[in-house]
This record gives structure tokens, C-alpha cells and sequence, in this order.
């Protein structure tokens, strides 16, 4: 297929210069860009070469310290994600959002369907750090705010994870919207607290508590399958990334609003002055240079 549509940009490119037309060198250029992004395409494909990075994604959003501003900044990583995913073509839920008080989120589950979508995804887990003036500050004072991003991928059917049912404790509640309106007067919402590892889960996306606790059971399943792994391998950051203190010194990322503005990943030099279109889901370079670093790391290292 790539041979043919070079072997079509060539035939093109010849008849441009024997023609001398402008027009059949328009369609020859949006050719090899086009023919470019395919093979930068190809280029990703070959990084991912773990079973599990095929799978659909599930992704977490916390806030660090500091309140209302922090809890802004994971709301504004959650669109960020989420523009992205939509024009990459993925299908992305919400499974439960906690709202701020003032402004923000506390928490939020994402999944993000569609092929690879952990593959690319995997990168992105690790703290992400914000310096701005902040909105919220009467004074107009910089601040710096933290937020975490976990990444897990959804788990298959044919990959048995045996959860015991004496291990869970299983709460109910009301699902409730932005604003502490209720969606419904039942108790519909699930939270999953599996026992043994502590692990919380909560889903309240559904309009029935079965729905809620399938996406519930899930998720944790997908989250109990990262922890194997890890304690088989040995290495966080596989499935989940750097899971670090969401504060100073462990950010994978950084983006400065004041007094420049830049945003630059701390693991691979990788940086961009354009900030308005990265924090509107344009990171695919971003992911692209993480899973080539990713790569040549493991090809230095074996």
C-alpha cells in the first residue's frame, strides 16, 4: 500500500515537471505530507510491542495540594485529554467525575476506547505540573499547581482476574451531577473498595446500579492486573507510570503559562512554545517522542 502511493507521488511529480503544472504539484505535496504522517504512523506502530497496548485505556485524574487552583488544573488536563482522544478518532467516558467545590474536579475515570489507545496513552501517566498566574488569586500572584495522571490498560475477557466477593465492600449512593444536582432520586452510583489492596473504585456514569457496577468491576480488575504485573517485573512505570508524590522535583511534564510560555517532558527534551494548542489536544508529538525515547531506551539497555 505505501509502495503505491509512492510509486503514485513519483508518476505525479514527473508529470508536474513535463506539464510545468502548479495544480498536479499542489496534489503531489498534500501527497507526501500525507504519505509522511502514514509512515510516521507506521513508525509508532512499531514501538508498541506489548500485548497490552492494543487494549483500550483507563485513565485517573487527581489534583495535588492546593485546592481550588489545582483541582482547576485536573479539569483543564481532562478537556485536554479528551479533545485529544475525539480527534484521534477514540471514544472517550466519563465513568465518574467528582466535582470542586469552587471550580474544577477532585477526581475523574476516563475510559478511552479504540485501538491502541493504551499504547499511546501509556506515556502519559506521571504528575503533571502548571505554573501560571492564577485565576482564582485576587492578587494576580503566580502559582504552581500539581495533578496526577494514572494509565491502565482495560483488561481482556480472556485474561481471568479472580476477584473474591468476601473481599469487596460495596457501597451505593446517588449519582450526582455538577452543582450536587442529582441525576436520579436512586441510589444507582457503585463505589467498589477492594479489601486486600485498598483499592476504590467508583462509578456512577450508568443509569442502573448493574451497569455501575460492571464499569465498576472493570476498572478494578484493569487496576489489580496493573499491580500483578508491576509485581512480576518490577517496574512502576509499565502500566502506570511514574507514581511519584504529586509535588516538586516528580513532574514528568511541565507547562508554563507565566512569565513565557512553554511546555516541555522532563524525559525527553521534548518542548513547544505553542501552549494554547497543546492544552486543546494537540500532544501527539508529545506521545510520539516518549515512545521513540521509550524505544531507543530498551534498545540501548538490552
Amino acid at each position: 500500500m505505501i509502495e503505491k502511493k509512492y510509486e503514485d507521488l513519483h508518476v505525479l511529480l514527473e508529470l508536474s515537471e513535463e506539464e510545468d503544472g502548479e495544480l498536479l504539484l499542489e496534489d503531489a505535496d498534500k501527497g507526501v505530507q500525507s504519505l509522511l504522517s502514514e509512515l510516521d504512523g507506521i513508525e509508532l506502530r512499531t514501538t508498541l510491542s506489548a500485548a497490552e497496548d492494543k487494549n483500550n485505556a483507563i485513565m485517573t485524574i487527581n489534583p495535588g495540594a492546593g485546592g481550588t487552583e489545582s483541582q482547576d488544573w485536573a479539569q483543564t488536563l481532562m478537556r485536554m485529554y479528551i479533545r485529544w482522544a475525539e480527534r484521534d478518532g477514540f471514544k472517550v467516558k466519563i465513568i465518574d467525575l467528582q466535582q470542586g467545590e469552587e471550580a474544577g474536579i477532585k477526581s475523574v475515570t476516563l475510559t478511552i476506547n479504540g485501538q491502541y489507545a493504551y499504547g499511546y496513552l501509556k506515556g502519559e501517566a506521571g504528575v503533571h505540573r502548571l505554573v501560571r498566574i492564577s485565576p482564582f488569586d485576587a492578587n494576580k500572584r503566580r502559582h504552581t499547581s500539581f495533578a496526577a495522571v494514572l494509565v491502565y490498560p482495560e483488561i481482556s475477557e480472556d485474561i481471568n482476574i479472580d476477584i473474591n466477593e468476601d473481599d469487596l465492600r460495596i457501597d451505593t449512593f446517588r449519582a450526582s451531577g455538577a452543582g450536587g444536582q442529582h441525576v436520579n432520586k436512586t441510589s444507582s452510583a457503585v463505589r467498589l473498595t477492594h479489601l486486600p489492596t485498598g483499592i476504590v473504585v467508583s462509578c456512577q456514569n450508568e443509569r442502573s446500579q448493574i451497569k455501575n457496577r460492571s464499569v465498576a468491576m472493570k476498572v478494578l480488575k484493569a487496576r489489580l492486573y496493573a499491580m500483578k504485573k508491576k509485581e512480576q517485573d518490577d517496574k512502576l512505570d509499565t502500566f502506570i507510570g511514574e507514581k511519584k508524590d504529586i509535588a516538586w522535583g516528580s513532574q514528568i511534564r511541565s507547562y508554563t503559562l507565566q512569565p513565557y510560555q512553554l511546555i516541555k517532558d522532563h524525559r525527553t527534551g521534548y518542548e513547544t512554545g505553542n501552549v494554547n494548542a497543546v492544552l486543546d489536544g494537540d500532544i501527539d508529538n508529545f506521545i510520539k517522542e516518549y515512545l521513540l525515547f521509550r524505544k531507543e531506551k530498551k534498545q540501548t539497555s538490552a
